[in-house]
């Protein structure tokens, strides 16, 4: 639906908000309807043919719950479920918002919005009501630390980025190594009200039990045999900031323990000292272990879970969104002819051809390493199938066989682009050695999205 055809009601208990948003909307809607008690809900709703509800989390009513929008919020899909509903939240309730998306929100805004953003996103979900794509300058997310892709699978990474970063919100990485966890974590940091502010990176993972707490919470001079000196541990140096645990799922039962009692306190006390410090971060972790596995208490506490994942972010396998590839692929090779002082490279058909058909266990990175390699080898200004030669580290098989190759389509899939890359992207050697013509090869190939 177009915004100028559209009416909007607009539900908080603060005039002032009333009246701003108001004057904001009212050029570009039909109509805008306000409202100061939310218990007169049902009625506007059953009067007029509303399209969308801009609905503030909290209210002083009679319903009293301490989440009041929540209760709002189901009321109003229970009487009008095909409304669109944005919630209304003020800057320290971002986990009863990401909630209220679970219960059926489409989206929040946080109190202060800025105005072209609201405008923005009642569009986008009014849009997307009537199913017109929303078209997007951005293909990632971009800044000092860069993000691509243009896949439906990051483009719903995108969007939650540029709902949570703003926030303090804890948010927990997922995602297979290589799959760019550690590049995110850095992308939210860059677009949160914290970017000013230190980003500290800590390999919990690789710490024993004996650095862990050292590292993490500091040491007075003396407290253990070679603290020479007072040191200050991540948590203090990310002050401010954000403080991003790489490799969570690795820590032990104890360094949790250690870790939980810091972010429910707030506050660290270094080794050797009994003084408590107050510690004001954000904290974002990252793992390689599927959140299933994370949940079973014998290796990790839920309770650290809970703690730490307010919000989650899947980093999907290179092998789930092949159509950032040759996206991918033309960044690196722009980054490493500009690094080795090389002319502008591009890629042959044949080339891109045998980068969509591999199936890259290593991920992102391996793709990354492999454009790098190229670019130094290569003799000419055109990268050729040739010159691509993929990792020998990952297992024999890897790249063409998965989890998924139960399926007959998936095996004949993965015969197609074996025989395919064996004659270096070739249609009619590979159709004459599969026994079809080439009209039909093409026909699999549309099939396979090859």
């Amino acid at each position: 639906m177009i915004l100028k055809k559209a009416t909007v009601l607009i539900v908080d208990d603060d005039p002032d908000v009333l009246t701003a948003v108001k004057l904001l909307l009212k050029p570009e809607t039909q109509e805008i309807i306000t409202e100061k008690n939310p218990e007169n809900l049902n009625s506007l709703l059953q009067r007029n043919q509303v399209d969308l509800v801009l609905l503030d989390m909290n209210f002083n009513s009679a319903i009293n719950t301490g989440n009041e929008g929540i209760y709002w919020l189901r009321k109003i899909k229970e009487w009008k479920p095909n409304v669109s509903v944005v919630m209304i939240t003020a800057y320290g309730d971002i986990e009863l918002a990401v909630r209220s998306l679970k219960e059926g929100a489409n989206d929040f805004v946080v109190k202060p919005w800025h105005n072209e953003k609201l405008i923005d996103t009642i569009k986008e979900l009014l849009d997307k009501k009537e199913g017109i794509k929303t078209s997007k300058p951005l293909k990632g997310v971009s800044g000092q630390t860069s993000i691509l892709g243009e896949s439906e699978v990051m483009e719903n990474i995108f969007h939650k980025v540029n709902k949570i970063a703003p926030t303090d919100a804890n948010i927990l990485i997922l995602g297979e190594n290589g799959t760019g966890k550690d590049l995110m974590a850095k992308a939210i940091h860059e677009r949160s009200l914290r970017a000013d502010k230190p980003f500290v990176k800590v390999d919990v993972g690789a710490l024993t039990d004996s650095l862990f707490e050292s590292e993490l919470f500091g040491h007075k001079k003396g407290a253990y045999t070679d603290a020479r000196e007072d040191r200050m541990g991540r948590f203090e140096e990310a002050e401010g900031g954000t403080l991003f645990l790489d490799e969570i799922g690795n820590i032990s039962l104890q360094q949790q323990a250690k870790l939980l009692t810091v972010l429910q306190n707030r506050q660290v006390t270094r080794l050797g000292t009994n003084k408590a410090i107050d510690i004001n971060i954000r904290l974002i972790c990252a793992t390689n272990v599927p959140l299933h596995e994370l949940a079973n208490e014998n290796h990790f506490r839920k309770d650290l879970i809970y703690r730490i994942n307010t919000v989650e972010i899947n980093m999907p396998p290179l092998r789930k969104r092949n159509e950032d590839i040759v996206i991918l692929a033309r960044h690196f090779a722009k980054l490493y002819t500009s690094k080795y002082l090389k002319p502008t490279m591009d890629f042959e058909l044949a080339a891109l051809q045998k980068l969509k058909m591999y199936n890259y266990p290593g991920n992102v990175r391996e793709l990354q390493y492999t454009i790098e390699r190229a670019v130094i080898m290569a003799d000419e200004h055109i990268l050729r199938a040739d010159d691509l030669i993929f990792s020998i580290l990952e297992t024999p098989g890897e790249s063409i066989i998965n989890e998924d190759n139960i399926q007959l389509s998936t095996l004949e899939k993965n015969a197609i682009l074996r025989v395919i890359e064996k004659h270096s992207g070739n249609i009619t050697r590979a159709a004459k050695e599969l026994g079809l013509t080439r009209t039909a090869l093409y026909r699999r190939l549309s099939k396979y999205d090859i």
